[in-house]
């Protein structure tokens, strides 16, 4: 049985678009960088008035222009005063360090399975599946046409992401589970950062937001002989429901706040049914962060990005010594970005004192500025 096109956010016209938040691809970034970036602290657990937070921060290099101060946080008020001290043991024997290149494995030691996937949600948060989900809910909203609530079919998801489904029509236990870990992650885990503001003479404000990138509102079970509840099902079993509805929460429009990107309806974010695929990471990263530049640069005819090698390199996590293979890694992003149609042209230019710079002209007709 073929899935619902509207479902899926497919479009017969090819020539569609779809918008996505101008904000949130501004600060998109800054909030997915890994620990292995040296401008990102190691995970703490603090407690105020407010409750008790698991977090991270990734502070911005004061030599770009598109990077802020960010802070990830995963609220803790549902854990009693006995978990919250148990939690503390636990973090209390973890080892960050050793973990920037390995999450996963570093985290197997945790007993604890709840506390092992809060811990996995935070440090792999905004990987490039969970973008790929994003993508694919902005498209959905853009066909749907009801603002930031957006109604999906889990299996239908998971087709337009790529995976194929068994013989019974549905999706093996590890795919749905990570599927529903994934968006309770981006319902639960909330960035907050500021924005400076001037205001009358030389007073320099800060507005401080607070939000998660969507909202669960509701979710439906069709077998009700089946328990099921989402954060249980996120923290300790393999379980998904079969239909969500969920709220973007950014999503300003194109009547106000930043003016958003525009997308291609046809864009090929699937996972090739290898959600490890390092070639598919790469490709995500780098398509999302030019889209993010497109918003902080003043691209010359809303085309070209002069962009410097190392700050490319780093938003990869290209960080090893060998050069050879760092440069390899990069060519083959940009050609396959070339083949999908993104990048039509990408050259070497040396800026001021010597800088090795990228100049890249992005298709408008593929992803542009909303207003270009």
């Amino acid at each position: 049985m073929h899935a619902d096109l509207r479902l899926l956010g497919m479009s017969k016209d090819k020539d569609a678009n779809f918008e996505v938040d101008g904000k949130l691809l501004m600060i998109l970034p800054s909030a997915v960088t890994p620990l292995k970036n040296p401008d990102v602290q190691m995970p703490i657990l603090r407690s105020d008035a407010t409750g008790h937070y698991l977090e991270m921060r990734s502070e911005a290099d004061p030599a770009s222009i598109s990077e802020i101060p960010i802070t990830r946080r995963i609220p803790l008020n549902d854990f009693t005063q006995k978990e919250w001290e148990q939690l503390k043991e636990e973090y209390a024997k973890l080892n960050f360090q050793g973990m920037s290149e390995g999450v996963s494995k570093s985290l197997e030691n945790i007993k604890d399975r709840r506390v092992q996937r809060l811990f996995l949600a935070l440090l792999t948060f905004l990987n490039p599946r969970q973008v790929a989900v994003i993508l694919n809910l902005y498209r959905l909203a853009a066909q749907q046409g009801n603002g930031p609530e957006v109604t999906f079919e889990s299996n239908d998801l998971l087709e337009a992401l790529g995976y194929t489904r068994t013989k019974n029509g549905s999706f093996d236990q590890k795919t749905r589970s990570l599927f529903n870990q994934d968006l309770v992650a981006l319902h639960r885990i909330e960035l907050v950062f500021a924005r400076s503001l001037r205001g009358n003479g030389n007073k320099v404000d800060a507005l401080v937001t607070v939000k998660s990138i969507l909202r669960i509102k509701s979710y439906m079970i069709k077998n009700l002989s089946r328990n099921f509840d989402l954060s249980e099902a996120a923290d300790y079993t393999y379980q998904l429901a079969d239909r969500y509805t969920v709220n973007l929460e950014f999503f300003d429009g194109s009547e106000g706040g930043e003016a958003p990107i525009l997308f291609a309806d046809a864009i090929d974010i699937k996972l090739k049914n290898n959600p490890n695929n390092s070639k598919f990471e790469y490709k995500v990263k780098l398509l999302t962060y030019l889209a993010s530049r497109l918003k902080w640069d003043t691209p010359k005819d809303g085309q070209f990005l002069v962009i410097s090698r190392s700050q490319i390199f780093k938003i990869l996590s290209l960080f090893g010594r060998n050069s050879s293979r760092n440069n390899q890694i990069f060519w083959r992003t940009i050609e396959e970005l070339k083949i999908d149609g993104y990048i039509l042209m990408a050259q070497e230019v040396q800026g001021k004192n010597k800088v090795q710079n990228i100049e890249l002209q992005i298709n408008p007709e593929k992803i542009r500025m909303a207003n270009s």
